[in-house]
Formats: C-alpha cells, structure tokens, sequence
C-alpha cells in the first residue's frame, strides 16, 4: 500500500515551508517501513552493523523528543534510556519490541512536538548545551536530520526486499 506524503508548499511563509518539508520527511520514513513485519524491521543493515528500521524509528521518536520538548524547555526522560556519549538514544533494539510500538511511540512524540510548537514563532529560543537556539534552527535541524535518517532507512529497505525510492 502506498502512503500519502505530503507535497511542501512551493509558495508559501516560512513557517509553513518548514513544517510542511518536515512532514514530507516524516512521512517518508512511515513510506519506509510500511509493508514490514517486525521481523524484517529488525534487519540490521550490513553485519556487523546493529542498524535497523525499528531503532531507527526509536532514534527519531527521541530526536523529536529531544529537540522540541527537552529543549524547548520540558523536562521529560528518555524514551528508550539514555546514551553514554550524550546523543539521542533508540538504535538499541530490545528483544520482543516491534515496528507497530516503536511508530507508535514516535508518533506520539510527533504529536507533542507539533502541541509544543503551536503558538510559538521561529524566533522563540530553547537552550542546549549552555546556548541557546531558535525554534528556526531546530525545525532545520530536523528536517536534516530526518532527510539523513531516510537516506539509511532507503538503503536498509532496499537490503529487505528491494523496494526503493519509496
């Protein structure tokens, strides 16, 4: 089944071109996983790599809760543990989670990062590492960081079942 994705806006504010770039690439990484068994997601890329289509949807669930709610200034715990170097966690796999869970949880992180950016403008400031960044730079970020992450979980798709450019 193929998914709707939205088009970004060709003429539009720049609120509405960020947000609409950002959920084009959101919904790119659902047009990823879409069709797989749990079993399938849970397919490291190339041994001896750990990288899978569920920890990458876990990464992102923490990516989004990271950078728009704990920079933003809620304090809410990691979803999946924290990391010893301090980056986003969610790669780690535990035994016996599934793809279903994991989108789930992002979506729900999802759903918080739009309910924690409604109201704001662009130029409303969070703070990470002792300085402070703008709701701007965080939508950029992301969306980089989401087009990054689609490119692994392109080549990870194509590895399961040959299915590209989805």
């Amino acid at each position: 089944m193929e998914l709707e994705r939205p088009i970004p806006p060709m003429n539009a504010g720049e609120r509405e071109t960020l947000e609409g770039w950002l959920d084009f690439h959101r919904a790119t990484l659902v047009r990823k996983c879409d069709g797989l068994s749990d079993e399938q997601a849970a397919t490291a890329s190339v041994p001896p790599s750990t990288f899978t289509l569920t920890g990458l949807v876990q990464h992102l669930a923490e990516v989004e809760r990271n950078w728009f709610r704990r920079v933003l200034g809620e304090d809410v715990p990691p979803i999946h543990g924290a990391q010893e170097n301090g980056m986003d966690g969610g790669f780690d796999v535990s035994a016996g989670a599934g793809l279903a869970a994991a989108l789930a949880a992002w979506r729900s992180e999802v759903d918080a990062a739009r309910s924690a950016c409604a109201g704001r403008v662009l130029t409303d400031l969070g703070r990470i590492h002792g300085q402070d960044v703008s709701l701007r730079w965080i939508y950029m970020h992301m969306i980089e960081e989401y087009a990054r992450h689609n490119g692994h979980a392109d080549l990870i798709r194509e590895r399961i079942d040959g299915a590209t450019g989805v």
